[in-house]
């Protein structure tokens, strides 16, 4: 249990939040959402006490412990892979340090024995003798094969080191677990195993994530940090999101009686606790909403991108024509005989267990690269937009928003313009911003935002997620679930997958997977499971 009193933090004269009351429990996971610079990351180092905060105070329950997700990825780097994971239960591991160091004693006297006793028994109520074995299990949830385990630290990958961190984390069932974007850098099969792994955790988890599958998955409760305050709503991203909408809409809605409305919310919540029911959660969990108030549901102060693609044409039954499409990168086979026709209303997401795949196949059908081998050819009623995963060359510039966004429209009268930034949440003096100093979140709004000048049918789509908060990746969903053209896309982001694309094609280094299927049946195919093991031997 975490107890948060009067808690405020001030940077200067910038007030983050302030007044914070907040009880967070055993038996729930709490998502933690906000705007990028809200504060989301500022108020789990308050809790974890690597930051003071300005007022209030923060209380842990009686000899609870409490657990960090670590960020820094040369922390542990002398030390074994299986160590590294034991050392995140710090009382655990001083015991085992102090009593292995008695027995390496010359000179073992009686006092030793007494001490090396009573370490002997705190040890095992600790579960010590199951540690290694725990841990061991933990890394390989996590995907860490057992050869790796006594590999020391600096000998191991960036991918690996984030999962060795997250065992860490887990490690020895802390009461208090505070993640930090855990699931970055994470293959679908390790998400679902977090997934599952939080969804029956009985202790008090609190994650900041911007993947909204997984939090839907996990949380119990959200909190909701916005305009300098933190209010903490029952439910799953999904609620908040929706609930908070449709209550907006009655605000905006003068003419509804409060009757109308409390009927409306009410069975709102009636259908959405129907679906929560069918949820991998635990039982306990799914009773989230039984207890809420439809007064506690506010309407939403977020502000989202307006972003809106309008195809000049709808696209012609010949979309895209690939044969026999092969190439390699630094010797290795990326993928090798691609071949595929993309279909009138066609919305395929790209898979392949080395994301060099899909970068490059996108630029190859972009002319950006050349491909080993094969062709591909467009349809003549095609137009496409696309959004490359490296941006970095398009902000190499001294220009400001206006002529920046102005090079790619043939109308570039100022006020045409700001209305494109605009939607994309640029107001006033924010126009006039150099192009080169943006943040990464700031570039890729803009990227969207030349993207919707191009009026194109078909979208090309390289991990488009990256970089955006919350509210950008909801309004981007939204605009691409009723985009009218074809999308070729890869993306981490489960939900943006599931909810956009009717069609997977994985590629490998001996052939493709091409299935016309939605993303989570393509999963859970045994069939393609199978084929996946085959073509990546």
């Amino acid at each position: 249990m975490i107890t948060v009193s009067n808690l405020a933090i001030q940077f200067g004269k910038r007030t983050l939040f302030q007044e914070v009351n907040l009880k967070f429990t055993a038996g729930n996971c709490y998502g933690i959402i906000g705007a990028n610079g809200a504060g989301k990351s500022t108020f789990l180092r308050l809790l974890s006490g690597d930051l003071d905060p300005t007022k209030g105070s923060i209380h842990f329950g009686s000899n609870e412990r409490l657990s960090v997700l670590k960020q820094d990825h040369h922390e542990f780097d002398e030390f074994t892979v299986l160590d590294t994971v034991l050392m995140g239960h710090t009382k655990l591991w001083d015991i085992k340090n102090e009593k292995d160091a008695i027995y390496m004693k010359e000179d073992f006297s009686d006092e030793d024995g007494i001490r090396a006793s009573e370490l002997e028994e705190a040890f095992a109520e600790l579960d010590g003798w199951n540690a290694e074995s725990n841990a061991a299990s933990l890394l390989s949830g996590l995907g860490i094969k057992e050869d790796l385990h006594y590999s020391l630290m600096k000998d191991i990958s960036g991918k690996e080191k984030v999962r060795i961190l997250l065992a860490r984390a887990l490690f020895g069932n802390p009461d208090n677990l505070l993640l930090d974007e855990p699931t970055n850098d994470l293959d679908i099969d390790t998400i679902n195993w977090l997934e599952n792994y939080l969804a029956n955790y009985e202790n008090t988890v609190l994650v900041v994530s911007h993947d909204r599958h997984f939090l839907d998955a996990v949380s119990t409760h959200i909190v909701d940090i916005d305009y300098g305050k933190i209010q903490l709503v029952p439910g799953n991203y999904s609620f908040w999101y929706e609930s908070s909408q449709l209550a907006l809409r009655q605000q905006q809605a003068q003419n509804k009686k409060a009757e109308e409305k409390k009927k409306e919310l009410e069975e709102f919540i009636r259908r959405f606790s129907a679906n929560v029911a069918k949820s991998k959660q635990a039982t306990s969990r799914r009773k989230m909403l039984e207890k809420l108030n439809v007064e506690e549901i506010q309407p939403s102060t977020r502000k989202y991108p307006g972003i809106i693609f309008t195809p000049d044409r709808e696209p012609g039954n010949m979309v895209l024509e690939v044969k026999g499409l092969s190439h390699s990168m630094e010797g290795q086979v990326l993928f090798k005989d691609v071949n595929f026709n993309v279909e009138k209303g066609d919305k395929i997401v790209f898979l392949s267990k080395d994301p060099r795949a899909m970068t490059a196949f996108f630029e190859i059908i972009n002319g950006n690269i050349k491909p080993d081998s094969g062709t591909f050819n467009w349809g003549v009623t095609i137009t496409s937009a696309y959004l490359p995963l490296n941006n970095v060359d398009f902000f190499n510039t001294d220009l400001n928003l206006v002529d920046w966004l102005g090079q790619f429209s043939d109308d570039t009268t100022e006020s045409f313009i700001r209305g494109y930034l605009g939607r994309m949440l640029f107001s006033g003096e924010e126009i006039y911003k150099k192009a080169g100093v943006l943040s990464g979140g700031e570039k890729m709004r803009c990227m969207i935002s030349r993207m919707m000048l191009k009026n194109a049918n078909v979208m090309v789509l390289d991990s488009p997620t990256n970089h955006l908060d919350l509210e950008s990746i909801q309004a981007f969903n939204n605009s691409l679930k009723s985009f009218k053209g074809n999308i070729l896309m890869s993306s981490h982001d489960h939900e943006f997958i599931q909810t956009v694309c009717n069609r997977v094609i994985e590629l490998t280094p001996n052939g493709i997977i091409d299935k016309v299927i939605e993303y989570d049946d393509y999963l859970d195919d045994m069939h393609v499971k199978t084929q996946r093991e085959k073509l990546y031997k």
